[in-house]
């Protein structure tokens, strides 16, 4: 059996990470490496998908609740506004393989860093 994910293991409290929302299904952090003001991840809580193609084909209602979960982000913390992106394989910058969505709102001028 493989190991857990570092998201699990910040779920599960064994390393530290601000959570700052949590459903029945997904659960949200701050990015440890911010690349604009607000950079939040939405994470399932479920290790079941490696990526967004994989968690769109398996279980669409899912998708449906990290999307709902990065809205609420905004509205609390963006004034409604957000990108969300998702990165889709090692060679664009996907690094843990447990699905998840980046929530980036507050960006001046549209300038992203880092993307």
């Amino acid at each position: 059996m493989s190991e857990p994910s570092i998201f699990t293991r910040i779920l599960n409290g064994e390393i530290p990470g601000e959570i700052l929302l949590e459903t029945d299904r997904v659960f949200a952090i701050r990015d440890i490496n911010p690349q604009a003001p607000l950079h939040v991840l939405v994470i399932p809580k479920s290790e079941q998908y490696r990526d967004v193609t994989e968690l769109a084909a398996g279980d669409p209602g899912l998708l449906a609740d990290l999307v709902a979960a990065a809205q609420r982000i905004a509205a609390e913390h963006a004034n409604g506004e957000y990108r969300l992106i998702f990165n889709n394989g090692a060679s664009v910058a996907q690094s843990v393989f447990h699905v998840h969505a980046h929530v980036l709102g507050n960006l001046e001028e549209n300038k992203l860093v880092g993307f």
